[in-house]
């Protein structure tokens, strides 16, 4: 477990199921990761229980829960794991909007970058984000991300087509 002031990383656990299967089901999210149909309970539960090695699976996900509550806030990931490139991808969501703003996810973000360069020995992590999602772009620039690339009309949203922009931040000591 990665334990912060107010929240903690803590691993996929079968009672999370449910949870994501809320969050992985909400439509209006569904662009953010490039998902373009539903899952069902069953895919989740085989997904919890064969996701436990980020050096196989190349991805980790863990939950963001709330130290004070035991709640499960949101999820942070791992994705595109490299270890011979030595980087991986991040995606971060707080799912409710009455939990957002509140530091939670840059406390998620600080804690998962520490583990990424301290644990893992990662030379970059990256990002992928939506230019009309001013919340992450800040959030990560407040993590000194910075920005590399953009891709133009890259995601469909609804009737159009937005730009992604990709932002890195390289570890300090893996230089």
């Amino acid at each position: 477990m990665l334990t912060g002031q107010n929240i903690k990383l803590r691993a996929l656990e079968l009672l999370d199921v449910e949870q994501l299967y809320q969050w992985e089901n909400t439509e209006d999210l569904w662009h953010l990761s490039n998902v373009v149909q539903p899952f069902s309970k069953e895919i989740l539960t085989q997904y919890v229980k064969s996701v436990n090695d980020i050096y196989a699976d190349k991805q980790l996900r863990l939950i963001i829960e709330k130290i004070t509550a035991k709640e499960a806030i949101g999820a942070i990931d791992l994705f595109d794991f490299d270890p011979v490139n030595k980087r991986a991808g991040v995606g971060v969501l707080i799912a409710d909007k009455q939990n957002r703003n509140l530091g939670f996810a840059s406390e998620a973000l600080q804690l998962l970058i520490d583990y990424s360069f301290d644990t893992l020995q990662l030379h970059q992590l990256y990002c992928n984000i939506t230019e009309d999602n001013s919340a992450s772009l800040n959030l990560f620039k407040k993590h000194n991300f910075k920005m590399c690339g953009q891709k133009e009309q890259w995601i469909r949203k609804g009737n159009n087509f937005i730009d992604e922009y990709t932002l890195q931040l390289f570890s300090k000591t893996n230089s």
